[in-house]
């Protein structure tokens, strides 16, 4: 357990802080374990995910298939009291199939609009890299804008809004690399890796123990949250204090990553920003209405580890961006307490 997660820690951080303060600290628990339960052996996904939407960013993730990336989002959209969509993306997926279009209603001889599965709070988009660049694009403006543009008409999306995307390997036939730039819009990139042995066995048991199908039930999660939570818990977190210190910490490690040996593309300007945002988020998420150094350096690297472009020799050698990430982190220097 990392010395800042110590039970006896967070009481300290709770009783500096006020009763509304604290009342946020046990909702972000109350709802962190309530996902913890159902979504066994992810502990640390769990925990990135919920940094991403308390910082108000998107995610995109990197993982085999079958390890939970629908029941997650259905539950958090279940214990938000939200909606939830899932988009498979295709070769043959067109803009309008996910933004919504315009079309003729016959029986009322009007145009009505006809809203896409964007307009959720949680969107799911599967394997958003086997779609062409036009329709990605789409996807990534609504992000962007959180809303969709129809026929001049400018139609928010509901808030929060969250979109989770998977990427397939690039190697794999029939799909369409993302650009830098769009990859840059997502906050933080997550790794999703199998669970231990014992977490497996969990699982299994979850699943086969009377019950019918292959799906974890999500029945009995309890809705005790309200999206408007959420929106109250991201504006709480844009304004956790960042001390000036503490912000060029972010700013040195993002340049450094501009000039590392064995990388050729370092992170732009919206890493750095990108890295404040989640720190500011994990540091609510312990309790604080501060950051410390360690609050950058522990969202660092899911921040980053899409940023970056390694040279062709570092690939040769074997060597992934995390690797390389965590020397970088190891040789910034942080500012002192």
């Amino acid at each position: 357990m990392n010395q800042d997660d110590s039970p006896e820690n967070n009481q300290d951080e709770l009783a500096l802080l006020g009763d509304t303060a604290s009342s946020d600290f046990q909702l972000i628990q109350q709802l962190k374990q309530q996902i913890n339960n159902v979504f066994i052996g992810q502990k640390g996904v769990v925990d990135q995910v919920m940094i991403a939407m308390l910082a108000a960013g998107h995610i995109l993730v990197e993982g085999v298939p079958g390890l939970g990336k629908t029941l997650l989002v259905r539950l958090l959209a279940k214990s938000i009291n939200g909606e939830y969509a899932r988009i498979q993306f295709t070769p043959d997926l067109m803009p309008s199939d996910i933004t919504g279009h315009i079309m003729f209603d016959n029986e009322a001889n009007k145009f009505r609009i006809r809203r896409g599965p964007v307009f959720t709070n949680l969107l799911l988009a599967d394997e958003i890299n086997r779609a062409p660049a036009k329709t990605q694009s789409a996807l990534l403006e609504v992000m962007q804008e959180h809303q969709v543009t129809l026929e001049g008409k400018a139609m928010p999306v509901p808030e929060p809004y969250m979109v989770m995307a998977t990427q397939n390997p690039i190697e794999q036939e029939g799909t369409y690399p993302l650009p830098e730039a769009q990859l840059d819009r997502f906050i933080i990139k997550i790794k999703i890796d199998y669970p231990k042995s014992d977490e497996e066995h969990l699982m299994v048991k979850a699943v086969t123990v009377n019950q019918v199908g292959d799906q974890f039930s999500i029945d009995d999660v309890a809705q005790q949250f309200k999206p408007e939570d959420i929106v109250r818990l991201q504006k709480q977190a844009a304004d956790i204090s960042v001390d000036d210190a503490v912000s060029a910490y972010a700013v040195d490690i993002v340049r450094k990553t501009r000039d590392w040996p064995g990388i050729s593309n370092g992170a732009g300007p919206r890493g750095g920003i990108a890295i404040v945002r989640c720190a500011r988020a994990y540091a609510l998420m312990q309790g604080r209405d501060f950051v410390t150094p360690d609050d950058v350096k522990h969202v660092a690297l899911p921040v980053l580890r899409h940023r970056i472009i390694l040279s062709p020799e570092m690939e040769l050698e074997g060597m992934d961006s995390d690797r390389v990430i965590m020397a970088l982190l190891e040789k910034v220097q942080a500012p002192r307490r």
